[in-house]
């Protein structure tokens, strides 16, 4: 399989550093560029000034984090909800993988909120590589 092209959804969790690392790691060795992307769930209050720099300085951060693992990257900031625009945009850029972080919900939280993971790696239309966030120092310690 050859990857030219890399989606990683990201939502800013503590989580986020290590699955942008791994999916920089991966891009940069498969030399395929990686597309950071934030869903903004539609909310009835417009976002402050504040909020919006917040999030570009989160965004551009990760983006430095994943320049500097040696992955080309770009961004993208979509509207609506999550799982359906990270697929959309999947589809309609091509994606040859979508790197996507697992929180580790179960029971009745999930059954109630739903799996934004969960919901992309049914409907995508390329592969999908789930990440589990809570594994991640292990297994970087055991290889």
């Amino acid at each position: 399989m050859t990857l030219s092209l890399i989606f990683c959804p990201i939502d800013f969790s503590v989580a986020t550093a290590s699955l942008v690392a791994y999916a920089a790691t991966l891009a940069a060795g498969a030399k395929a560029e990686l597309r950071l992307l934030h869903v903004l769930t539609p909310q009835p209050a417009l976002a402050t000034d504040t909020e919006d720099m917040a999030l570009a300085s989160q965004l551009a951060h990760h983006r430095a984090a994943a320049e500097q693992a040696g992955a080309h990257v770009t961004t993208s900031i979509l509207r609506g909800e999550a799982a359906t625009e990270i697929v959309a945009a999947a589809r309609r850029h091509a994606a040859d993988l979508i790197v996507i972080g697992a929180h580790g919900q179960t029971g009745l939280t999930r059954f109630l909120m739903g799996s934004t993971a969960e919901a992309v790696v049914r409907t995508a239309p390329c592969a999908t590589l789930l990440v589990n966030s809570q594994a991640s120092a292990e297994y970087r310690k055991s290889a």
